[in-house]
Protein backbone atom coordinates (compact mmCIF):
# COMPACT_ATOMS: atom_id res chain seq x y z
CA UNK A 1 0.00 0.00 0.00
CA UNK A 2 1.37 3.37 -1.00
CA UNK A 3 1.58 6.07 1.67
CA UNK A 4 -0.90 8.90 1.35
CA UNK A 5 0.57 12.15 0.10
CA UNK A 6 0.78 14.96 2.62
CA UNK A 7 -1.74 17.76 2.16
CA UNK A 8 1.02 20.21 1.29
CA UNK A 9 1.60 18.23 -1.92
CA UNK A 10 -1.99 18.84 -3.08
CA UNK A 11 -1.94 21.85 -5.33
CA UNK A 12 -4.93 24.17 -5.44
CA UNK A 13 -7.12 23.65 -8.48
CA UNK A 14 -9.15 26.67 -9.59
CA UNK A 15 -12.18 26.14 -11.82
CA UNK A 16 -14.42 28.69 -13.52
CA UNK A 17 -17.64 28.14 -15.46
CA UNK A 18 -17.10 28.25 -19.20
CA UNK A 19 -18.61 31.25 -21.02
CA UNK A 20 -20.84 28.98 -23.12
CA UNK A 21 -22.71 28.09 -19.92
CA UNK A 22 -24.17 31.60 -20.06
CA UNK A 23 -25.56 30.94 -23.55
CA UNK A 24 -27.00 27.61 -22.35
CA UNK A 25 -28.63 29.19 -19.29
CA UNK A 26 -29.88 32.36 -20.94
CA UNK A 27 -30.60 31.30 -24.54
CA UNK A 28 -34.30 32.08 -24.21
CA UNK A 29 -33.66 35.60 -22.88
CA UNK A 30 -30.98 36.29 -25.47
CA UNK A 31 -33.47 35.27 -28.18
CA UNK A 32 -36.17 37.57 -26.76
CA UNK A 33 -33.68 40.43 -26.50
CA UNK A 34 -32.52 40.04 -30.11
CA UNK A 35 -36.11 39.75 -31.36
CA UNK A 36 -37.08 42.87 -29.41
CA UNK A 37 -34.16 44.85 -30.80
CA UNK A 38 -34.97 43.77 -34.35
CA UNK A 39 -38.64 44.61 -33.86
CA UNK A 40 -37.74 47.92 -32.25
CA UNK A 41 -35.61 48.79 -35.28
CA UNK A 42 -38.64 48.63 -37.57
CA UNK A 43 -39.94 52.19 -37.48
CA UNK A 44 -43.36 51.54 -39.00
CA UNK A 45 -44.32 48.93 -36.38
CA UNK A 46 -46.51 49.79 -33.37
CA UNK A 47 -44.75 50.00 -29.98
CA UNK A 48 -41.29 49.80 -31.52
CA UNK A 49 -39.95 52.29 -28.96
CA UNK A 50 -41.30 50.18 -26.10
CA UNK A 51 -39.78 47.02 -27.60
CA UNK A 52 -36.41 48.75 -27.82
CA UNK A 53 -36.61 49.98 -24.21
CA UNK A 54 -37.59 46.54 -22.89
CA UNK A 55 -34.83 44.88 -24.94
CA UNK A 56 -32.20 47.30 -23.67
CA UNK A 57 -33.32 46.70 -20.09
CA UNK A 58 -33.12 42.98 -20.70
CA UNK A 59 -29.69 43.47 -22.21
CA UNK A 60 -28.51 45.07 -18.95
CA UNK A 61 -29.87 42.11 -16.98
CA UNK A 62 -28.08 39.70 -19.32
CA UNK A 63 -24.83 41.65 -18.99
CA UNK A 64 -25.08 41.44 -15.18
CA UNK A 65 -25.73 37.68 -15.33
CA UNK A 66 -22.81 37.15 -17.72
CA UNK A 67 -20.39 39.07 -15.49
CA UNK A 68 -21.75 37.24 -12.42
CA UNK A 69 -21.13 33.85 -14.07
CA UNK A 70 -17.63 34.81 -15.20
CA UNK A 71 -16.69 35.90 -11.66
CA UNK A 72 -17.58 32.52 -10.11
CA UNK A 73 -14.53 30.64 -8.83
CA UNK A 74 -14.30 27.14 -7.38
CA UNK A 75 -11.01 26.45 -5.59
CA UNK A 76 -10.24 22.88 -4.57
CA UNK A 77 -7.53 22.87 -1.96
CA UNK A 78 -6.01 20.24 0.27
CA UNK A 79 -8.68 20.50 2.98
CA UNK A 80 -11.46 22.74 1.62
CA UNK A 81 -13.53 23.42 -1.44
CA UNK A 82 -14.04 27.17 -1.68
CA UNK A 83 -16.83 28.66 -3.78
CA UNK A 84 -16.68 32.39 -4.56
CA UNK A 85 -19.53 34.17 -6.32
CA UNK A 86 -21.19 37.54 -6.59
CA UNK A 87 -20.69 40.84 -8.32
CA UNK A 88 -22.02 43.63 -6.14
CA UNK A 89 -22.02 41.50 -3.00
CA UNK A 90 -19.26 38.89 -2.96
CA UNK A 91 -19.91 35.65 -1.08
CA UNK A 92 -17.35 32.96 -0.22
CA UNK A 93 -18.48 29.50 0.94
CA UNK A 94 -16.02 27.09 2.55
CA UNK A 95 -16.79 23.38 2.49
CA UNK A 96 -14.54 21.02 4.41
CA UNK A 97 -13.61 18.16 2.10
CA UNK A 98 -14.13 15.48 4.75
CA UNK A 99 -17.85 16.45 4.83
CA UNK A 100 -18.42 15.53 1.18
CA UNK A 101 -20.44 12.32 0.83
CA UNK A 102 -21.40 11.95 -2.82
CA UNK A 103 -21.04 13.26 -6.36
CA UNK A 104 -23.18 13.47 -9.46
CA UNK A 105 -22.45 14.63 -12.99
CA UNK A 106 -25.20 16.04 -15.20
CA UNK A 107 -25.25 17.16 -18.82
CA UNK A 108 -28.19 18.81 -20.53
CA UNK A 109 -28.49 18.44 -24.28
CA UNK A 110 -26.98 21.88 -24.86
CA UNK A 111 -24.15 21.13 -22.44
CA UNK A 112 -23.42 17.92 -24.36
CA UNK A 113 -23.26 19.87 -27.61
CA UNK A 114 -20.91 22.45 -26.04
CA UNK A 115 -18.70 19.91 -24.23
CA UNK A 116 -19.69 21.07 -20.74
CA UNK A 117 -21.14 19.45 -17.63
CA UNK A 118 -22.47 20.22 -14.18
CA UNK A 119 -20.84 18.47 -11.23
CA UNK A 120 -23.08 18.27 -8.16
CA UNK A 121 -21.41 17.72 -4.79
CA UNK A 122 -23.47 16.49 -1.85
CA UNK A 123 -22.11 17.12 1.62
CA UNK A 124 -23.01 17.09 5.29
CA UNK A 125 -22.17 20.80 5.43
CA UNK A 126 -25.00 22.81 7.03
CA UNK A 127 -24.57 25.88 4.85
CA UNK A 128 -24.02 24.07 1.55
CA UNK A 129 -25.50 20.57 1.50
CA UNK A 130 -25.58 20.67 -2.33
CA UNK A 131 -23.06 22.56 -4.43
CA UNK A 132 -23.42 22.75 -8.22
CA UNK A 133 -20.29 23.39 -10.23
CA UNK A 134 -21.91 24.52 -13.50
CA UNK A 135 -20.19 24.97 -16.83
CA UNK A 136 -17.21 22.70 -16.16
CA UNK A 137 -15.50 21.35 -19.27
CA UNK A 138 -16.45 17.73 -19.92
CA UNK A 139 -12.77 16.73 -20.13
CA UNK A 140 -12.00 18.16 -16.67
CA UNK A 141 -12.19 14.99 -14.61
CA UNK A 142 -12.54 16.65 -11.21
CA UNK A 143 -14.62 14.02 -9.38
CA UNK A 144 -11.66 11.60 -8.93
CA UNK A 145 -9.48 14.54 -7.88
CA UNK A 146 -11.95 15.68 -5.22
CA UNK A 147 -12.70 12.11 -4.16
CA UNK A 148 -8.99 11.40 -3.54
CA UNK A 149 -8.72 14.50 -1.36
CA UNK A 150 -11.96 13.65 0.46
CA UNK A 151 -10.70 10.14 1.28
CA UNK A 152 -7.34 11.50 2.42
CA UNK A 153 -8.99 14.02 4.75
CA UNK A 154 -11.40 11.41 6.15
CA UNK A 155 -8.49 9.06 6.92
CA UNK A 156 -6.48 11.93 8.42
CA UNK A 157 -9.35 12.90 10.74
CA UNK A 158 -10.35 9.31 11.52
CA UNK A 159 -13.81 9.60 9.96
CA UNK A 160 -15.42 6.36 8.83
CA UNK A 161 -18.75 5.83 7.09
CA UNK A 162 -21.10 3.19 8.48
CA UNK A 163 -23.79 1.81 6.19
CA UNK A 164 -26.82 -0.44 6.78
CA UNK A 165 -27.06 -2.50 3.62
Amino acid sequence: MMPSPPIARFRNVVLRPHGMQFVIDELHLVSVCVAGLVYGGMEAMPLCGMATAVSLSLLLVLAYRFIYLRLIRYRIGGEQLVSEHGLLLRKVDYMELYRIVDFQEHQSLLQQLCGLKTVIIFSMDRNTPRLELRGIRRNDDIVPLIRERVEYNKRKKGIYEITNH
